[in-house]
């Protein structure tokens, strides 16, 4: 896991010293793949990073071993997973203090309800910005049942996850056909995303 961030960091530091971008990218893939499947999709299970940081190198680094459907189900789990880990973070570690600091000064954590928990979550996975595990702790923090919360949270990064593996597949193989076909996927779902936001807006009633 340890391996996994440090590849991503050592990429990052090549491209600083003005290492050939495709020298670079190349040097990333082959650590990742030397690390194996197992601590890759393990680090992306625990870590509380963007996703793309894990998906775009995931179909070029792991596809001839694991087969690209395979890398998209290795994610998803993954995904799974870091969507359950932060739900217990942030009712088990996160709440008790940030609670007692609120009534010290006479608030309290917002709470959802049944008629509202499904709408206001989805305004927080359709919010641009927050990244994935931020958006996580807010609505565990907020009291969203967890099976409730575990299906939503999933069923919204499905294509998130499925997009960016066939974009970083194409990309990084030089297979652009894939890669548009991955673009299709995420510009699908932000399209999708973009009519429920206008049906909702923000400041609108939920």
């Amino acid at each position: 896991m340890l391996l996994i961030v440090a590849v991503l960091g050592i990429a990052g530091l090549l491209l600083a010293r003005n290492r050939a971008p495709g020298a670079a990218v190349a040097e990333a893939l082959g650590m990742i793949r030397a690390a194996g499947p197992l601590a890759f999709f393990a680090a992306m299970a625990v870590l509380p990073t963007p996703l793309f940081w894990f998906t775009v190198p995931a179909g070029e680094a792991f596809a001839a071993q694991l087969t690209l459907p395979g890398v998209i189900a290795a994610a998803l789990a993954a995904v799974a997973v870091n969507i359950a880990l932060s739900y217990w973070l942030a009712r088990r570690v996160f709440r008790p203090p940030l609670t007692a600091w609120l009534e010290k000064r006479g608030h309290r954590i917002p709470q959802l309800t049944r008629d509202n928990a499904v709408a206001v979550a989805l305004m927080v996975r359709l919010t641009p910005g927050p990244p994935l595990c931020l958006q996580c702790y807010l609505l565990a923090l907020a009291g969203m049942p967890f099976r409730l919360y575990m299906i939503v949270s999933w069923l919204l990064t499905v294509p998130w996850v499925v997009g960016g593996v066939i974009v970083g597949r194409g990309l990084l193989g030089g297979d652009w056909l894939t890669a548009l076909a991955g673009a299709g996927v995420l510009g699908a779902a932000a399209a999708g995303f973009w009519v429920w936001r206008k049906k909702r807006p923000l400041g609108g009633r939920v």
